[in-house]
């Protein structure tokens, strides 16, 4: 990987957040909430987490408008306190495993009034009215996948949707992406990678929830495949590394990634990040690798839903070489 933290990649010792150890779900990233784990870097977490609806949708024929209470989606796990995290310090988060929890493992994607990427929102205001709503239930596994219909089965490519650390004073939403991470929705955060995310506060405060089985670029009616998981991550401490926003990087490439409004705010955040990183770590200069990534960069839009877009900017390291 492209740093190694305080416990070097290697781990230590393994804990568990089942949900009668999380208790309270949390709907906020904040560190004003009592920590429910605090670890040391290298840590395993294994962690039960709920869908985006913490289960409450239960049949297709509910109506999500009068079930959920909105914005009270995407509960979270944790926060997760991390011994020796200081801010401008930066959590690596390994993503080891993402299976579906349950007996008989499903899924749920539906349309809400006012959400979703083709629709009027409260942020897109029109006088069109909202889409009927509507609820699908699938049948998961991790082996086989995702049952849509007689025809169409898709595949298990899980990720978690929202990961992040604390900010350093705000209590924000769980739906919001910015900085610190938070709801991303953002595919290549899936095991095997390893996700980069700036300390702001003392003991970082990992939060994480709303796991996918599968999800399209730009998640375009505002749902994924939310199911229940039990997912396990490893966290590290990369001290005095202090980045601007999340980053990421796989056995292929490395990524940055920004969150706003416009769409265009959010790619030119995740790709000036870029370029940073490859001039700071890699040995660039900065004007090179802003025309370089301008024949080989590549975009990925994680969501066009929510209150702020995700997008990743990333090079191949076939491309980028190893960081000096």
């Amino acid at each position: 990987m492209a740093r190694k933290g305080v416990a070097g990649g290697k781990a230590g010792q393994t804990h568990s957040i089942t949900e009668a150890e999380q208790g309270k779900y949390h709907y906020v990233y904040s560190a004003f909430s009592e920590p429910v784990l605090r670890v040391d870097p290298g840590a395993v977490i294994v962690a039960e987490t709920h869908d985006a609806f913490e289960g409450a949708i239960q049949n297709e024929t509910d109506k999500p408008s009068e079930i959920l209470n909105f914005p009270y989606l995407n509960p979270q796990n944790g926060p997760i306190y991390i011994n020796g995290a200081q801010k401008g310090d930066c959590l690596a988060v390994y993503i080891h495993s993402v299976v579906p929890r349950g007996p008989q493992p499903r899924g749920t994607t539906v349309i809400m009034p006012e959400f979703g990427g083709l629709v009027p929102t409260a942020d897109t205001a029109l006088l069109t009215a909202p889409l009927p709503e509507k609820v699908r239930k699938l049948n998961v596994d991790k082996d086989e996948g995702i049952v849509w219909n007689d025809r169409i089965t898709l595949p298990y490519e899980p990720f978690i949707g929202t990961i992040g650390t604390a900010p350093e004073i705000e209590a924000i939403s769980s739906l919001v992406p910015d900085y610190y991470g938070g709801n991303m929705d953002l595919p290549d955060v899936a095991p095997g990678a390893v996700v980069y995310l700036p300390v702001n506060t003392e003991g970082a405060y990992l939060f994480l929830g709303d796991c996918h089985a599968a999800q399209g670029d730009g998640e375009l009616c505002g749902v994924a495949v939310e199911h229940p998981t039990v997912t396990t991550v490893q966290v590290d401490l990369i001290k005095g590394w202090t980045i601007r926003s999340p980053r990421l990087e796989n056995d292929t490439f490395y990524m940055t990634v920004g969150s706003s409004r416009p769409m265009e705010d959010a790619a030119r955040g995740a790709y000036r990040e870029l370029i940073r990183w490859l001039a700071a770590d890699f040995g660039f200069d900065e004007i090179d690798a802003y025309m370089l990534l301008t024949q080989c960069g590549r975009i990925r839009l994680g969501n066009m839903v929510d209150p702020k877009y995700t997008l990743g900017a990333s090079i191949l390291k076939s491309i980028a070489g190893s960081p000096r």
